[in-house]
């Protein structure tokens, strides 16, 4: 079966129709319209976003930073649903090919310590679930309409989470600097004198 097939969609779609709760529903529909498809990692991020919510007492519009430790599906439910994006400094990717999140509100002016979250699907959490746990470890392979609906059941039980304190960065004057080398203009970090690009 190709990635995505249409039967793929059909089976998908038959799953999606078990979902009782309408505001996981709601957040998987407007996921899926703009990643495409439900993976088993933008589900992760949804229910990863679900326990930040919860947990640090997010309400609906209040802006938060999140860093993803890895760069696959999960990231896409903290833009669509959280408004946290790259452009708008939301989002980072550390992309340590974890299955990780952290999580925390903007702080108050002038402070610079805030709590945050870290989430991670557990390992000895998804042991539970042994299809779900081989899919993690990558020890046998499975398509997303066969981890999606464990995902659903399991919920939340197979995820750890702790509170961690995160430094606020100063947030600095933007210096743009005329590159020595390629005489294009470039924002400037240190007070290095060439661009990114020329000192590669």
């Amino acid at each position: 079966m190709h990635k995505n097939s249409d039967e793929e969609k059909h089976q998908m779609g038959t799953i999606l129709e078990q979902v009782t709760d309408p505001e996981l529903l709601s957040q998987i529909e407007r996921v899926v319209s703009f990643h495409g498809f439900l993976t088993s990692g933008a589900l992760i991020g949804i229910q990863m976003l679900n326990i930040a919510r919860r947990e640090l007492d997010i309400q609906n519009g209040e802006r938060i930073y999140v860093t993803c430790e890895t760069k696959s599906c999960m990231p896409d439910p903290f833009q669509i649903l959280a408004g946290a994006t790259i452009g708008n400094n939301g989002l980072k990717i550390n992309n340590l090919g974890k299955m990780a999140v952290t999580v925390n509100k903007q702080a108050p002016e002038g402070v610079h310590s805030i709590k945050g979250i870290r989430i991670i699907l557990d390992p000895e959490k998804t042991k539970a679930y042994p299809k779900l746990h081989a899919w993690y470890l990558n020890t046998e392979k499975f398509p997303h309409v066969e981890i999606v609906p464990i995902l659903l059941d399991a919920g939340e039980k197979v995820y750890s989470w702790k509170l961690v304190d995160i430094e606020v960065p100063v947030r600095q004057k933007k210096r743009i600097q005329c590159c020595k080398n390629c005489n294009e203009m470039f924002v400037q970090h240190d007070n290095e004198l060439l661009c990114g690009a020329c000192t590669e």
